[in-house]
C-alpha cells in the first residue's frame, strides 16, 4: 500500500496490554486528509480499544501516535480533542436534559473569553460570543438535518436524531479528524442511508478525515475507501473494500474456516 505523504493520522506499532492480554498490538495506520477509512472486525477485536488509545482514554504501553505529525502519546483527553480528534461513542453521550442547541455549544466553550463579571452584567462583549456560538451551532445543525430542533430536550429526539446530534457536537470541536464509532447502530435502512449521505457531506464539505467503526457491512462498503481489519487486537487484512471481502482470513475471522463469503460484503 502506498504511503500517505502527509498524513492527518498516523499510529506507529500502536499497542496497549492489560495485564497479560495484549488487547491491541502492531497496529499501524495512516489516513491521509478528507480521507475516510472503515475499522471493523468481529466483537472484542479491539476496534474500540484503538480509538480508546487515539482519544487519550488509554496511554499506549507500546508504539505512538501523530495528528499532522505532532505526536499526541502522554496528552490529555481534552488535550486531544483541542489539537483536532474528536469522536462519537457505541452508546450516546449527550446531555440528555439540556437541548439540541446547548449540547453543541457546550463542545465550543473554548471559543468564549468572556469572564463571569462579563456573564454575570451580561456586557456586550458576552453577548457578542454567545450569538457567535449560536449562530455556529445552529449551522452545524443544519449540516445533521436537525435545523428547527433547537430547543428541544435532546433526550426527546428519536434514537437516529439523537445520533446525528452527537455527530454535530463533535463537528463543533472544529477536528482534523472524526472518530465514528458504530454511528448506525440501532438505525432502520432509512436512517442509516440518511447517516450515510450526511458522513460523506462532512468529509467533503469539512475536509474532514474520518476513521469509522460499524458493524453494518453495507454501509462500510459503500462509503469507505480503505479498510481495515482487527481480529484478537492484531491486523489480518488492510486494502480496498473489494480486497477485503476477498481476504481469505476476513471470511475466517467472521464466519469460520468453512465458509467461502462474508454475508453483506
Amino acid at each position: 500500500m502506498a504511503t500517505i505523504k502527509t498524513p492527518v493520522l498516523r499510529c506507529q506499532h500502536l499497542g496497549i496490554q492489560f495485564g497479560g492480554l495484549k488487547a491491541v498490538d502492531d497496529f499501524n495506520l495512516e489516513i491521509g486528509e478528507s480521507e475516510l477509512v472503515g475499522l471493523i472486525g468481529p466483537n472484542g477485536a479491539g476496534k474500540t480499544t484503538v480509538f480508546n488509545l487515539i482519544t487519550g482514554v488509554y496511554k499506549p504501553t507500546e508504539g505512538s501516535f501523530y495528528l499532522n505529525g505532532v505526536q499526541m502519546n502522554g496528552k490529555k483527553t481534552h488535550q486531544i480533542v483541542h489539537a483536532g480528534i474528536a469522536r462519537t461513542f457505541q452508546n450516546i453521550r449527550l446531555f440528555k436534559k439540556m437541548t439540541v442547541i446547548d449540547n453543541v455549544k457546550a463542545a465550543m466553550l473554548q471559543e468564549l473569553h468572556y469572564g463571569m463579571p462579563q456573564a454575570v452584567l451580561r456586557t456586550p462583549r458576552f453577548w457578542r460570543e454567545e450569538a457567535a456560538i449560536t449562530e455556529k451551532a445552529k449551522r452545524l445543525l443544519e449540516v445533521v438535518h436537525l435545523q428547527g430542533k433547537e430547543d428541544l430536550e435532546a433526550d426527546n429526539l428519536p434514537y437516529g436524531e439523537q445520533r446525528r446530534l452527537e455527530i454535530a457536537r463533535a463537528l463543533a470541536t472544529d477536528m482534523k479528524l472524526l472518530l465514528l464509532d458504530e454511528p448506525a447502530a440501532g438505525m432502520n435502512p432509512t436512517e442509516t442511508e440518511e447517516l450515510l449521505e450526511i458522513i460523506d457531506y462532512i468529509r467533503d464539505a469539512f475536509k474532514i478525515s474520518v476513521l469509522l467503526i460499524e458493524h453494518d457491512m453495507s454501509l462500510v462498503m459503500k462509503i469507505c475507501e480503505r479498510i481495515q481489519v482487527l481480529d484478537f487486537g492484531t491486523t489480518i487484512a488492510a486494502g480496498t473494500p473489494a480486497e477485503v471481502a476477498n481476504s481469505p482470513k476476513v471470511i475466517e475471522a467472521y464466519l469460520g474456516k468453512d465458509n467461502e463469503v462474508v454475508e453483506g460484503i
